[in-house]
């Protein structure tokens, strides 16, 4: 199987950009929500990296990791929870899935996107941290 390249479906320019905006506006409309939960803000600081759990996957291999990875961080399961919170009018799915969506747009907002099978730092949004380097 031929390896990616870093910048192989990478979203650059203005798409980039807007992605990268529409994370923070999902960031800010979480909290904002979340605020009118009147939950605890103790239980969204503590659960906010939950998502990251994801990233276990690597221990396995890299393409695991990163299917474990971007299951927890497309907004695909907090809409469900959103859902399900809103149809049985209880507040802790709710405020669950905007502890999650909060976490999903400030992965975004900062440029963290969903990986791809052949290493943690090749993303939609480009290569975040310092790649290994290859020997030859």
């Amino acid at each position: 199987m031929e390896r990616m390249h870093d910048t192989d479906g990478v979203v650059v320019g203005a798409p980039k950009t807007t992605l990268r905006l529409e994370g923070a506006a999902i960031l800010a409309a979480s909290i904002l929500f979340y605020a009118e939960l009147g939950r605890s803000w103790l239980s969204f600081a503590l659960l906010l990296l939950v998502p990251d759990v994801g990233m276990l996957g690597y221990v396995v291999n890299s393409r695991l990791g990163a299917m474990t990875y971007n299951v927890l961080h497309t907004i695909v399961g907090p809409a469900i929870l959103l859902v399900i919170g809103l149809l049985t009018d209880d507040g802790l799915p709710s405020a669950i899935a905007m502890i999650w969506l909060a976490h999903i747009g400030l992965d975004r907002a900062l440029g963290y996107g969903l990986k791809y099978g052949d290493g943690f730092h090749h993303t939609h949004l480009g290569t975040i941290g310092r790649p290994a380097q290859h020997t030859t």
